[in-house]
């Protein structure tokens, strides 16, 4: 078991390491979460992070047999309690201490295993997809930040999944240009990147926006432990949004907009002032 607890921690300190690596915004955010919360974050992003890398950069790299094989190990490491995959092993301990539902992780490889095709989706096509590849994933941070508590967490379920929605609406937003020009994905339905309509631009960062606002009202009901690090994630992607508002149609697909290092300071600040004073 000594031995076993040292291989768990050598796990978790991989899907530490991937999360701080690849998104600074949400390590960002799991830094404000309540001690205890965050290797569950950690955990949960890392196993996200290595699907959606197998869809998005090791296509060349047969693809889908990598995604089935992730799938397979996914699932026998959770009835087992162990996988010689570091990421798997981490995911599969934190699945198994909060309970959570098998149900999301089958919905979020299934969003996975869309993005294997060429993607140009139709509007049911499109909340299938938002449901699998980010608002499972809310509801998986979710059975983390309840710790168990079922009545909380289906009190707080919409609000997760209308956040997790907003992120991912904004992601495809800041990579119009990545998904369509490089992976050949048009998600928008009935949306064509290269001639974007002011009017359909405005339509979506609408739908984003009654997102935002109807997630926030969750934000306000979660446990003091996480609600400074979502609101921080929050506050961080609507100022993503704010900015991708600003860009003509025109030139969207053409310019990735970020957050510079400096303004993440001053946004972290007022996030945490706000939350401090409990003005959300």
């Amino acid at each position: 078991m000594i031995k076993k607890a040292l291989f768990d921690h050598v796990s978790a300190l991989c899907s530490r390491k991937i999360t701080l690596t690849y998104s600074t915004s949400f390590s960002l955010g799991i830094a404000f979460l309540g001690k205890e919360l965050r290797q569950p974050i950690y955990d949960i992003y890392g196993f996200v992070r290595l699907a959606d890398e197998i869809v998005d950069s090791f296509v060349d790299y047969k693809g889908a047999i990598l995604l089935n094989e992730l799938k397979e190990e996914c699932f026998g490491a959770i009835s087992r309690g162990i996988s010689l995959n570091p990421v798997v092993n981490s995911f599969q301990r934190t699945v198994n201490k909060y309970h959570i539902d098998h149900d999301l992780i089958h919905s979020f490889l299934h969003s996975m295993e869309m993005d294997l095709s060429l993607v140009d989706f139709d509007s049911r096509q499109y909340d299938k997809y938002i449901l699998g590849s980010a608002e499972v994933v809310g509801l998986m941070c979710l059975k983390v930040f309840v710790n168990g508590d079922r009545q909380a967490y289906e009190k707080l379920r919409p609000f997760a999944m209308k956040l997790g929605a907003a992120f991912q609406k904004v992601n495809f937003l800041r990579d119009l240009n990545a998904d369509y020009i490089q992976l050949k994905r048009s998600y928008f339905p009935n949306v064509n990147p290269t001639s974007l309509k002011r009017e359909d631009k405005h339509r979506i960062e609408e739908e984003i926006s009654t997102d935002f606002r109807e997630a926030l009202v969750g934000i306000k009901l979660l446990p003091r432990s996480s609600r400074r690090g979502v609101y921080l994630a929050y506050v961080y992607y609507k100022e993503l949004l704010k900015k991708i508002k600003k860009i003509p149609p025109n030139q969207l697909l053409n310019k990735r907009s970020r957050i510079s290092n400096s303004r993440k300071l001053l946004l972290l600040g007022y996030a945490s002032v706000r939350h401090a004073v409990n003005l959300l």
